[in-house]
């Protein structure tokens, strides 16, 4: 069942798709449609969604795009100068959420940073992914080890009442970190991996509820959110997919899959080639409730091999 899932995935005329699910090489990736589309030449900021520099960076990285590529410097540049910004260096204390929008810099509320930490996060995973990590790449994670909050993980909420942290915010900066790999920087992330862990990947700790409806529904890309897919992936790169409280996440991943594969249930893009909010290069396959996602598929397959259930 699952053999034959990935053999047609291996068997995909998209270089991309392929070594995704285990069955192409790196170097075909570097000439893909998709990594050309990414690379289409555009005059737009570089957190521009979704066609600037920091997103093109972090869609390399996800689709297998070869380490250490020259040409992609002028990009690394780009993020990099963005993200280690004056700005991001200074903080102010404010007691307001009114006060904190008046201000240039890190806010901070009742000691915690209240940061975008997927920002860097992403940039820092997707630089070393790339192979373009510098010395540059430790002021990101210095940055982010500053900003964690006492029960692991980040948040930008300027509601100072707000105390727990989001999983939007630190997904991506647990997977940086763990890449990172650094031992202060590994020991951040798997404190950050209980934010997830100890909500089962998508229920919350006091009723045992979805905590987003979002979250049992299946994405490709994610960008910045997060869904059960996205947390599985990043706990599989953690090496803590046979923790137990993985089991309901597993569980409903399984259950999601169609004949031929799994699908995305909804996306956060609109391919196009006009330069505009929300617009992305590449069509990564659209959405379905019966027809499934190549993209989707393969990452859920390395899930579930990675976690023994693909028999």
């Amino acid at each position: 069942m699952y053999e034959s899932i990935a053999e047609e995935l291996q068997a995909s005329p998209d270089p991309a798709v392929r070594w995704k699910a285990g069955g192409g090489s790196r170097a075909e990736v570097r000439e893909s449609p998709v990594a050309r589309r990414l690379l289409t030449p555009a005059d737009v900021g570089v957190y521009a969604k979704w066609q600037g520099a920091h997103w093109v960076l972090g869609a390399l990285a996800e689709i297998g795009y070869p380490p250490g590529e020259v040409a992609l410097h002028p990009l690394r540049e780009r993020v990099l100068a963005t993200w280690l910004g004056e700005s991001y260096h200074r903080e102010v204390e404010v007691a307001t959420k009114s006060a904190a929008y008046r201000h240039r810099g890190v806010v901070v509320m009742r000691g915690r940073h209240r940061a975008h930490a997927s920002q860097q996060g992403y940039a820092l995973w997707a630089l070393t992914t790339l192979g373009l990590a510098d010395e540059r790449c430790d002021q990101l994670a210095d940055l982010l080890l500053r900003w964690q909050w006492p029960d692991g993980g980040w948040n930008c909420d300027v509601d100072p009442a707000a105390d727990t942290s989001s999983f939007m915010e630190t997904l991506l900066p647990m997977r940086g970190l763990w890449l990172h790999g650094t031992p202060r920087a590994r020991e951040a992330a798997r404190a950050a991996a209980e934010v997830f862990l100890t909500r089962r990947l998508a229920y919350r700790a006091s009723d045992g509820t979805l905590i987003r409806a979002e979250f049992a529904k299946l994405h490709f890309p994610l960008y910045w959110h997060y869904d059960i897919l996205g947390g599985l992936k990043a706990m599989m790169e953690l090496g803590l997919l046979g923790d137990p409280r993985c089991a309901d996440a597993l569980d409903l991943l399984e259950s999601m899959r169609l004949p031929g594969g799994w699908p995305a249930h909804a996306r956060y893009y609109r391919a196009s080639a006009e330069i505009e909010l929300h617009h992305d290069w590449v069509d990564w396959g659209g959405t379905s409730t019966r027809r499934p996602n190549p993209w989707v598929t393969a990452e859920a397959l390395a899930v579930l091999r990675a976690a023994g259930r693909l028999g």
